[in-house]
């Protein structure tokens, strides 16, 4: 059976495995690197040596056939483009470029995402200078899905997500990519309160991805678990806010 492992330090980027299992049947492994929680406040310096040793630690560990970096933050700033079967997640900017009819579009990102370089090159690289990005503090948004708040706290997390997306709307941006993984936990919400505005998933092309590695690796059922690091029982606590049921397990 063919092995995918995503990693993230939270649990974000179990929005990546909903489309995964859609596309590929495999055992899927999530680990939750909550001992280094949260990656997006880690210098570039302090980041490198954590995906180097989790990458090391999770192949050891499973012998995976895919790892996915799956948070915006250390794909974007580590550069992890696809390095054989390692895949990183990045806004899905060259789609957001198709999509846009008013030429104008919101990156939502993690505050270090956004003030980095990086991004800048990132953008400059994947995008026309014809069309104009609009890079955007999302930091407050990955909170509401990391505390469970956006299900216990609906209506005030409506009104935070209003505060945060409506000024933009001014500036006529009308495609926002949702570069932290965090972030389509929130779509639902996202579509009601502005139906007429496009919000894209990094993690379409993440899938795409994958099925191209593991197109001659085939399974007949699908499995699911997930490990973290640091307190496993106030993850599975957090997780149970979010609707996840499955056990988690120590790593």
């Amino acid at each position: 059976m063919p092995r995918i492992i995503v990693f993230d330090s939270g649990l974000g980027s179990l929005s990546v495995i909903k489309p995964l299992r859609k596309k590929v049947t495999a055992e899927i492994i999530y680990f939750a690197d909550q001992v280094n929680y949260p990656y997006g406040t880690k210098t570039v310096h302090q980041l490198g040596k954590i995906i180097k040793s989790t990458i090391s630690k999770l192949q050891e560990k499973f012998n995976p056939d895919v790892i996915v970096v799956g948070s915006n933050t250390p794909s974007l700033l580590l550069d992890i483009e696809k390095k054989n079967t390692i895949i990183g997640v990045f806004p899905p900017l060259k789609e957001a470029s198709f999509k846009t009819k008013s030429g104008q579009i919101g990156i939502l990102a993690t505050k270090s995402v956004v003030e980095s370089k990086t991004l800048d090159n990132y953008i400059n690289k994947n995008i026309s200078s014809k069309i104009r990005i609009t890079k955007i503090n999302a930091t407050p948004l990955v909170d509401l899905v990391e505390s469970g708040k956006f299900i216990s706290q609906r209506q005030i997390s409506k009104k935070i997500i209003k505060k945060i997306i409506s000024p933009y709307l001014e500036k006529n941006i009308d495609v926002f990519t949702l570069s932290s993984t965090h972030l389509p936990f929130l779509l639902p919400i996202l579509k009601e309160l502005f139906p007429n505005v496009l919000f894209l998933d990094p993690a379409n092309s993440v899938v795409q991805q994958v099925s191209k590695i593991l197109k001659h690796k085939k399974s007949k059922k699908s499995i699911l678990k997930i490990y973290a690091s640091g307190n496993v029982k106030t993850f599975h606590e957090q997780l149970l806010k979010i609707g996840i049921k499955n056990k988690v397990n120590s790593l």
